[in-house]
């Protein structure tokens, strides 16, 4: 298999998780690097979280090796808080440092954060410029294609993360006022690809196996990276391996196994944060396994109501019984 490097940390050049609030978290990126994801990267860290030492926020800086290579997800506006993030999360070791410049989330946007540095150019190159002084890993930046279809400036912005020192950036090919609607542009990654020389990593509407051999094959990006294409759907990352690899997907995991996969992710989630906040978080992850499935609707309802695990059992055992399994 390819790889491509990242400054000095090697990837095998498959498919990464990409950072996803509420979602990615240690024990999805885990089972997703199980089903073989080349690089995951955390949820988004506040940079001033960490310097109040908000113990949520400092927990979300834990890295298993299981995980790596890994990177951790900084999200601020302002340099300096950016540089004393960066010096906080040294203990816990990240190959890659990343920066949020591109969620679209109003919480976040609307306080400068994420997209909105893309507003402000010269900004995007101070805060990656004084990261990469201060780092002793590689920094990348992930970027939208810009704030809205009247300001389309991902490959200016790439350029001066570039310039700035940042080792390798990630292209979503919508705008922030797209959110996650209407369809991504591929063809913004291939702009980016064509106008900086550092790896370009590729996000926005892979869902499959063949949808990330297409990305490559279009935009010429050095990575493909999926979100909301692994909802439920870990097993992706050994699909795209073996497609890329030998031109063979293979099928999908039997609604029995489905089942006992989930059943290990839930297990996971609730040994790293406890039962009580665990089976909460999980819910939405059992609801997606059950996504597709025969009969399945009133099991993904369901979901929403989870208070333990043995629940979660006895809801798995209620629907292989009905389903037949």
């Amino acid at each position: 298999m390819k790889t491509i490097k990242i400054g000095n940390v090697e990837i095998e050049k498959t498919a990464a998780l990409a950072p996803m609030a509420s979602v990615a978290d240690r024990a999805y990126r885990k089972i997703c690097k199980e089903f073989g994801a080349a690089y995951v990267v955390s949820e988004m860290i506040s940079c001033k979280g960490l310097w109040y030492s908000d113990k949520k926020t400092e927990s979300m800086c834990r890295i298993d090796n299981e995980e790596r290579p890994m990177a951790l997800q900084l999200f601020g506006c302002e340099p300096d808080f950016f540089v004393k993030a960066a010096e906080i999360i040294k203990i816990y070791n990240p190959d890659i440092i990343d920066v949020n410049m591109g969620c679209p989330v109003p919480k976040v946007a609307g306080n400068g954060s994420g997209c909105a540095l893309m507003k402000v150019p010269q900004l995007c190159g101070e805060i990656v410029e004084a990261l990469v002084k201060s780092s002793d890993c590689p920094v990348t930046v992930k970027i939208r294609r810009g704030w809205d279809n009247d300001s389309v400036n991902a490959v200016e912005i790439a350029e001066i993360a570039e310039q700035a020192g940042a080792s390798a950036i990630t292209v979503h090919g919508r705008t922030k006022d797209q959110m996650y609607t209407g369809k991504a542009d591929w063809g913004i990654i291939k702009e980016v690809k064509n106008a900086v020389k550092i790896p370009v990593i590729g996000n926005g509407d892979v869902f499959s196996a063949e949808d990330c051999k297409k990305m490559y094959e279009e935009t010429n990006c050095d990575l493909v990276m999926l979100g909301r294409g692994t909802y439920g759907r870990p097993w992706i990352f050994s699909q795209i391996r073996s497609y890329l690899a030998n031109g063979i997907i293979p099928s999908e995991p039997s609604p029995d196994e489905k089942m006992e996969i989930m059943l290990q992710h839930v297990s996971m989630i609730i040994e790293d944060k406890g039962e009580k906040i665990g089976i909460r978080e999980a819910r939405k992850h059992a609801a997606w396994y059950f996504k597709g499935l025969p009969n399945s609707a009133e099991f993904r309802n369901r979901c929403g109501q989870l208070d333990s695990y043995e629940n979660l059992k006895a809801l798995v055992k209620e629907f292989k019984n009905g389903a037949g399994l």
